[in-house]
């Protein structure tokens, strides 16, 4: 009845655990396992890594193992940054970097020139072989400036048109009931109801 998230991103596991509470699943994560190796995410689609990831944890802590792999694509920058977007500014970046960046590469543009997508693809591994992946995503537009304080990543700067709010704007609720991981971890909890009888 235990769950292994790849990942150490608080925002991820906090959004996770909230999406997932109710449930008869023990979390544990790579926040757990300080001394845990690195994997290199030089796939060329969201698939690739979040199988690689939940792969090789499946496999290093015997566990069923829940890996993601997520990205922002910008109709204008056709599809960039796309499997990139945690280290667009470059490997030293940071989530702001990452935003200022993305924001002086639409400078000028009118709101319906900046649309875009999140993505999301979740890959879920057990031990003895089985694999099942799912994939959820959120249209929006990519706003003006940074607003918000809620989330990460390029939250602040994503529009949701219908709230007129980013997505750093929402509750955990409303994000969780809109977003593309969201989406995704939704079509997994029926998955992972005949893994764990959760």
């Amino acid at each position: 009845m235990e769950l292994f998230l790849a990942t150490r991103n608080e925002g991820k596991i906090r959004e996770i655990r909230e999406l997932l509470q109710g449930g008869k699943i023990s979390l544990t994560s790579l926040g757990d396992y300080p001394d845990a190796p690195g994997v290199v995410e030089n796939g060329e689609a969201y698939r690739d890594n979040a199988l690689k990831k939940a792969r090789f944890f499946a496999k290093w802590t015997g566990k069923l193992t829940l890996a993601d792999d997520s990205g922002l694509e910008v109709d204008y920058l056709k599809g960039r940054p796309g499997v990139f977007s945690a280290r667009y500014a470059g490997d030293g970046g940071d989530d702001r970097e990452n935003n200022r960046r993305l924001l002086r590469e639409l400078k000028g543009l009118p709101p319906q020139k900046r649309g875009a997508v999140f993505k999301c693809v979740m890959a879920l591994v057990a031990p003895w072989g089985d694999e099942e992946v799912v994939e959820g995503e959120c249209r929006g537009r990519i706003g003006l400036e940074e607003r918000g304080k809620r989330g990460f990543g390029y939250d602040p700067i994503f529009v949701i048109p219908r709230y007129g709010k980013t997505v750093a704007e929402l509750t955990i609720g409303e994000k969780n009931r809109l977003s593309h991981r969201g989406k995704a971890l939704r079509k997994l909890k029926k998955i992972l109801k005949s893994y764990l009888g959760a």
